[in-house]
């Protein structure tokens, strides 16, 4: 994990971003006090010790998606628990088989729909309900969930699969709105902090998808039981929530987070005769009075954070389209050969390793570099060029083909290097754009457009995912 100096961050009025030179102008300020949200006289910024606000906010991404990942991973376990139906009566048999079928299917609707639900509610909380107590209530949720399923592992639920099937998905539809509701808490409220935390968080979650990309591999060569493996999954994620909220209580007592975690202070309103201050931020980055003192203005941080906003829908809507839709259902070109790294493997290494451990990279890489900027236009043009991924995954040897019978990359190597670049692009440039979003806007508004970011990404999936579905009728 890269540890980066928040010194080496080049600050500016619109973001907090590093460039080629660590040089820093003495009067450069961040955006967070800069003018905007001054810090009183005499007060001076803490230093992160041990970095030991970067380490717990790292944490708590790690948090934000370990659970879930280990959720949807035991999927031996859960084609395990609802394979029992199928010595059922004829009609049960039916249902059991429409369950194990498409289980995977229920559990993606389970999980979609809340989290746009959830992210509606978020946002009209922010100004309502403490971030404290909705990041705290959630995780003892996400808690409870994951103590019940665990508990529910080494219980024989052959007599009531139909109704284990129905306990699961609540417990997939409640998990999947708390994590949102946590996730989008966490992330709009390092809008307050400097970038380097941003990154932290972001990058935490893409540790959480490479923690559970090696369990599985690790299952896959040592586990004989898929009870036993189940089991392991879920108390680590109980482990680790209950980690979480220690770490959460914690942070208050950092001098350096209870600097940024301090209340904004309200922007003033100018009127149209003020004169504006010539050393004073852009007019548009204050935040406009809302008639509803209860509900963010949503109008001006959609207006600020458009363009970013499209660079995160299209980014996820690209790799959601493709991972992991098309390239787990890519076969290696010598599956024939029998030998377990083309049969047993292959999907597990070429897939879910790979594009969990280049996204995270690709996310680290953001704590030394941030180009191109928030307003540049190259960022969207980059994001655009990922376009050019879909056919490079559909011509590779993806199993079964109907429509499109020739296979253009005929060599293993192909795959792996296209779910690298795919992960890379992914979590350097889907990095950038959340950590520019809540930068570019007043501080009391940064919690409100975290939020807002987090809905362009799960437009992203969600449009990615239903697409999916399309392009694999395609091939």
């Amino acid at each position: 994990v890269a540890i980066v100096s928040e010194d080496s961050f080049h600050h500016s009025a619109n973001s907090t971003y590093r460039t080629g030179s660590s040089s820093l102008l003495a009067d450069q300020e961040t955006l967070l006090e800069k003018l905007l949200d001054s810090p009183p006289s005499g007060l001076q910024r803490p230093e992160d010790r041990f970095n030991g606000t970067y380490i717990i906010f790292f944490s708590l991404g790690i948090g934000s998606m370990l659970p879930w990942n280990f959720f949807v991973t035991a999927k031996e376990y859960w084609m395990f628990k609802f394979h029992n139906s199928s010595s059922s009566a004829t009609q049960g048999a039916a249902v059991g088989s429409d369950i194990l079928n498409y289980f995977e299917s229920y559990f993606a609707v389970a999980s979609t729909v809340p989290s746009v639900l959830c992210l509606t509610v978020n946002f009209m909380l922010v100004n309502r309900v403490p971030v404290r107590v909705r990041v705290l209530t959630s995780l003892a949720i996400m808690l409870a969930i994951f103590v019940v399923m665990t508990v529910l592992v080494k219980v024989d639920t052959s007599s009531w699969t139909c109704s284990f099937f129905a306990v699961t998905m609540v417990c997939m539809v409640i998990l999947s709105g708390t994590s949102t509701i946590f996730s989008s808490s966490i992330y709009g409220m390092t809008g307050s902090f400097p970038m380097r935390n941003s990154q932290a968080l972001i990058s935490g979650g893409a540790m959480g998808g490479t923690i559970s990309a090696v369990a599985l591999l690790v299952d896959l060569v040592v586990s004989s039981d898929v009870t036993d493996s189940a089991l392991a999954f879920f108390l680590t994620a109980d482990v680790f929530l209950a980690l979480c909220i220690g770490l959460y209580l914690l942070l208050p007592r950092l001098e350096y987070a209870r600097y940024y975690m301090r209340p904004a202070q309200p922007a003033h309103v100018f009127s149209g005769e003020e004169e504006w201050p010539q050393d004073s931020p852009n007019p548009s980055l204050l935040a406009p009075r809302s008639s509803n003192p209860h509900m963010p203005p949503l109008r001006p941080i959609l207006k600020t954070t458009a363009g970013l906003g499209f660079c995160i829908a299209y980014i996820f809507l690209i790799s959601a389209l493709i991972f992991p839709a098309i390239n787990a259902n890519i076969e290696s070109l010598n599956k024939g050969s029998g030998s377990l790294w083309t049969t047993k493997f292959f999907v597990p290494l070429t897939t879910f390793l790979m594009y969990n451990f280049a996204d995270l990279c690709g996310r680290q890489i953001t704590a030394w570099i941030q180009v191109p900027g928030p307003k540049s236009k190259l960022l969207p043009g980059l994001v655009l060029l990922r376009t050019f991924f879909i056919p490079l995954f559909m011509f590779c040897n993806y199993q079964p083909r109907v429509h499109m019978e020739v296979v253009v990359f005929t060599s293993d190597i192909y795959p792996v290097l296209f779910t690298s670049l795919l992960g890379l692009s992914n979590g350097y440039l889907s990095t950038l754009a959340l950590m520019y979003g809540p930068k570019i806007v007043s501080r009391e508004l940064a919690e409100a457009t975290g939020v807002v970011m987090s809905v362009y990404m799960c437009l992203g999936l969600l449009l990615g995912s239903a697409f999916s579905a399309l392009l694999v009728h395609l091939i």
